[in-house]
């Protein structure tokens, strides 16, 4: 499977979850990898498990939300592989589930600065580089950003911002011949892919509430964004 055999990729939250699958999918299809992820136990249980696979792979410890730490390991990237091809914008984190009269401004802050604004700095920082040979960018959004649970305001707004993020970030960027799409994941369980992994704790109920007749596999947003 060399579909992008001598083709680089970053992938933010790539450690765990939906960002490790796709992370393996790419690695498998030639790519090299590197994995953006602030865990740092996790990120280097990662970078092994894909070696283990044939697959070249870098972990690099990042906050997404950290203008400097983005900025330094795209830096370290570029200069060791002369390019970047694919950049998955994957890296975010949940919601409390608590009302509105409960959420904090800090907790606001920490959704929207990782889920949005880390998308946007590593853009910013990755397109400079991008601008010469072209690329593709993916930004993991979700269908909360379209229909909401309760008590979501600071995720949903955050993945509502991705979307809105893409397609400005798509006419922007057209002209230097890189693409930006997203993908708006529903319910997927991720047990599997986590550190360690876990067994899913699904329900047939879980199961029955989808027409596909199943919860979402990490598998399933991969095969999308490859």
């Amino acid at each position: 499977m060399d579909r992008f055999r001598e083709r680089t990729c970053i992938v933010t939250g790539g450690a765990r979850g939906t960002g490790a699958a796709i992370a393996t999918r790419l690695g498998l299809e030639g790519c090299t990898v590197a994995i953006f992820d602030i865990d740092e136990q996790a990120g280097e249980y990662r970078q092994r498990e894909l070696e283990k696979n044939g697959i070249r792979a870098i972990f690099y410890k990042v906050d997404v939300a950290s203008e400097e730490m983005v900025k330094q390991a795209v830096e370290e990237f570029y200069a060791k592989h002369g390019r970047i091809d694919i950049l998955v914008n994957n890296a975010g984190v949940g919601f409390s589930g608590k009302s509105i009269e409960e959420q904090t401004l800090e907790g606001w802050r920490k959704i929207i600065d990782t889920n949005l604004t880390g998308t946007w700095l590593c853009t910013k920082h990755v397109v400079r580089y991008m601008k010469k040979t072209g690329g593709v960018i993916i930004n993991i959004a979700s269908t909360r950003a379209f229909q909401s649970e309760p008590n979501t305001e600071p995720y949903s707004a955050s993945k509502g911002g991705i979307v809105a993020l893409t397609h400005a970030l798509a006419v922007s960027l057209a002209k230097h011949r890189i693409r930006v799409i997203s993908i708006s994941p529903g319910w997927v369980d991720t047990s599997q892919w986590q550190v360690p992994p876990r067994q899913p704790q699904l329900t047939p109920l879980d199961h029955e509430w989808h027409p596909a007749g199943r919860v979402g596999r990490p598998e399933d947003i991969a095969r999308a964004a490859h």
